[in-house]
């Protein structure tokens, strides 16, 4: 989970709108009501798209260079970021329930002072994993 760049084609349709291919990544797509929401259209399908493939296990494609990328007079190439941990943070934050075993001592100092366990299980894991 982290950063990454993918080569865009910006082509330019009628009444101001642009569609978004990337060549690198099957099926990864979109348009936007202008340049503006075309780019922001296509950080939304380019990290929904690279999400799947962690989620599934599908090895990410190594992005193309730019300069062998091919468009004509309507269309533009250029990288477009993705996050794909801030990606599912924002879509993927439903709660899961998990259930874990402590001492029974711990779980009473636990309970007389008041801790969410919830609260601290989610700070410990972000730490552990180093996302916080």
């Amino acid at each position: 989970m982290k950063n990454y760049v993918y080569p865009a084609v910006f082509t330019a349709e009628s009444r101001g709108l642009y569609s978004v291919n990337f060549p690198d990544l099957k099926n990864c797509y979109t348009c936007g009501d202008d340049l503006a929401d075309a780019l922001e259209m296509a950080k939304d399908v380019l990290s929904l798209t690279l999400y799947e493939y962690q989620k599934n296990k599908v090895d990410f494609p190594e992005p193309s260079d730019l300069k062998s990328i091919q468009c004509d007079d309507n269309s533009f190439v250029n990288f477009v970021s993705a996050n794909t941990l801030a990606y599912q943070k924002k879509f993927n934050n439903k709660a899961v329930k998990k259930t874990l075993s402590i001492p029974e001592w711990l779980n009473e100092a636990a309970n007389a002072a008041n801790i969410n366990f919830s609260q601290v299980l989610q700070e410990a894991l972000l730490h552990v994993l180093g996302l916080a």
